[in-house]
């Protein structure tokens, strides 16, 4: 059993994700002071040790100063408690599974900071030889969570990218039906980036994927993502 979105895009031949259970929240959340993106303090100091969440927090707060915060979730709340920075961003789903969803001030829309794809979810990896653990492997599936989880790892393997590169990919059943999927590719310090969705039938979740794959590199993802690559080389 593995977070979903520390598995690889591609997996070692005889491997797969056999399920997926129901998904938490996919989004980020700001840990901090200030209950909206407008509201944290002009030139706060923000810990994370993620290019994603570097690029676009750049892209829509240039004046932040985002600075590279490592450790478990207990350490970099420490960190914050003791001063180190002036606020961290972390996966809302990891702060609620360990009982700590109440320091949370406020979640990120996936628009503003479009998750890591598989932030959020469970994924059950397994060997496809025989069938005799994969029946019960699905009764642990929860179907509009696989959908997403599809969706957004075949994004993923579209773009060619990488936990490594300043990629967010999220896909979410929107409220007036549809799945909608929302990329973002950016440089880490958030000069330039490319930001897209798609709303399509959450039956072809790779179809819909593979549209939004067109649309970002039509609008010059991968030239961007390409140049990132040289900047943490």
């Amino acid at each position: 059993m593995h977070s979903a979105k520390d598995v690889p895009g591609e997996l070692p031949e005889g491997l797969a994700i056999l399920g997926v259970p129901a998904r938490l929240d996919p989004a980020d959340a700001w840990i901090g002071p200030g209950g909206s993106l407008a509201e944290i303090p002009e030139g706060a100091r923000v810990g994370t040790a993620s290019l994603r969440r570097r690029s676009q927090l750049l892209a829509l707060r240039p004046d932040l100063d985002v600075v590279e915060l490592r450790g478990n979730v207990d350490t970099r709340l420490r960190k914050l408690a003791d001063g180190e920075v002036d606020g961290i961003v972390l996966a809302a789903a990891g702060l609620e599974r360990l009982g700590r969803a109440g320091e949370i001030a406020f979640r990120f829309g996936a628009e503003e900071l479009t998750p890591a794809p598989g932030q959020g979810a469970l994924a059950l990896e397994g060997r496809i030889e025989g069938v005799e653990h994969i029946a019960p492997a699905l009764t642990l599936t929860d179907g509009p969570s696989l959908i997403e989880l599809t969706a957004e790892r075949a994004a993923v393997r579209g773009l060619d990218a990488s936990c490594h590169t300043p990629v967010g990919i999220c896909a979410r059943f929107a409220e007036g039906g549809g799945l909608r999927i929302t990329g973002f590719a950016g440089l880490p310090d958030g000069a330039s980036h490319v930001l897209d969705s798609v709303l399509g039938d959450p039956e072809q979740p790779v179809a819909l994927a593979e549209a939004l794959v067109e649309s970002m590199t039509d609008a010059g993802a991968l030239d961007l993502l390409a140049r990132a690559e040289e900047w943490s080389a």
